[in-house]
């Protein structure tokens, strides 16, 4: 998807912009990903007041580093996304405190069958030597929906996004998990790196438990689930009674509460991470975690929103992982901030009415 390319290009975007085919030719535009607006024939004024504030916010981002951790030192892991080994030595050289999605479909694009233990095995080795000594998380694949693969996927469901994807695709094919899984344990021997594993699309505390059980099966101590779907959230504290943590995938879990198809330009207004409702499923699957000692993280587009982060860290969200280059402002977002502070820009941002109203409740709670 286009936000998530303009993420790991380090490119400031706005999605869903209904007018900018009306732009003329060679228009100058402001675009501000973080307010989600876009001017058309800025005037000087505007030009150099947003230039002045990029500087700050440069200027302001580098002035922090090491661990994530808000002003009063509550700690927050920071960790990149990865989903390809050319992205690999940006991403190892980003400060953080290792992978917290690492996408392994790459490997199986565009191919006529599964790749085998040694091929996976050895690019899963490429990874975990790079970040020896740092956490990785692998996700496993993540097939079906924008992503169908021939031997994994149908290809006549009606409807791919609520068909066989993610986790389903191994109640079809157990030797695809099975594969992946003996590829992961033999990389994971002797490289250095801490080596976790969750399932995508778990949907029932059920799956949860039986991934766990086969993770564990190939010697991999740390198996985790995704909540990407309402009932997972619902039920998170029966995921974390069958797995080690749970990982939000905020880009799907918006699209399934609000019933959106994520790559429809047209609805990117419902398909917002501020969502009330989407925040509310945060809330639920972070205590859920704290009461059952497991860690809840953030994968998906919203933890690489600064200002978003702090609410997600006041929803009780353990790790945030992101593109490398949206790392730097989230860690100084972070280390302005108290941690009560975020538990209040949390309260303000669910008790809105919408996700706009919410958004502008916590900007304006920042500039007071």
């Amino acid at each position: 998807p286009p936000a998530i390319l303009a993420r790991i290009l380090g490119l400031p975007a706005v999605v869903g912009c209904v007018q900018a085919a009306e732009l003329a030719e060679g228009s100058t535009v402001l675009v501000d990903g973080t307010a989600g607006t876009v001017a058309a024939d800025p005037s000087a004024e505007a030009v150099a007041e947003a230039t002045a504030r990029d500087e700050r916010r440069r200027r302001e981002t580098e002035a922090v580093s090491g661990p994530g951790r808000t002003a009063d030192g509550h700690p927050v892991k920071l960790l990149v996304n990865l989903g390809a080994l050319a992205e690999l030595p940006s991403a190892a050289a980003a400060d953080s405190e290792g992978v917290g999605l690492f996408r392994t479909e790459f490997l199986y694009l565009d191919r006529g069958q599964a790749p085998g233990v040694d091929e996976q095995s050895t690019a899963y080795r490429e990874v975990f030597a790079a970040f020896s000594g740092r956490r990785v998380v692998v996700r496993t694949l993540d097939a079906g929906a924008d992503k169908p693969l021939p031997f994994a996927t149908a290809t006549d469901e009606p409807n791919p996004a609520l068909g066989v994807r993610g986790l389903r695709t191994a109640a079809l094919d157990p030797q695809l998990l099975e594969t992946q899984l003996a590829a992961i344990s033999a990389a994971a021997e002797g490289a250095g790196a801490d080596v976790w594993v969750m399932a995508p699309m778990v949907s029932v505390p059920r799956e949860a438990a039986d991934f766990t059980a086969r993770v564990r099966s190939h010697g991999l101590p740390v198996a985790g689930a995704m909540v990407e779907v309402p009932a997972a959230a619902l039920r998170a504290g029966s995921l974390a009674e069958s797995c080690d943590f749970l990982s939000l995938g905020t880009n799907d879990l918006s699209q399934y509460t609000l019933a959106a198809d994520r790559t429809l330009g047209s609805l990117a207004e419902l398909l917002d991470p501020w969502q009330p409702s989407v925040l509310d499923l945060v809330a639920m699957t972070a205590e859920a975690g704290t009461q059952k000692g497991v860690p809840v993280g953030v994968c998906g587009e919203a933890a690489a929103d600064p200002v978003l982060a702090l609410v997600l860290v006041g929803l009780g969200v353990t790790s945030l992982s992101a593109a490398p280059g949206c790392l730097p402002a989230v860690r100084a977002a972070l280390a302005a901030h108290p941690l009560d502070h975020c538990r209040h820009l949390a309260h303000l941002a669910r008790s809105a009415p919408d996700a706009s109203t919410g958004r502008a409740a916590v900007l304006e709670a920042l500039t007071d």
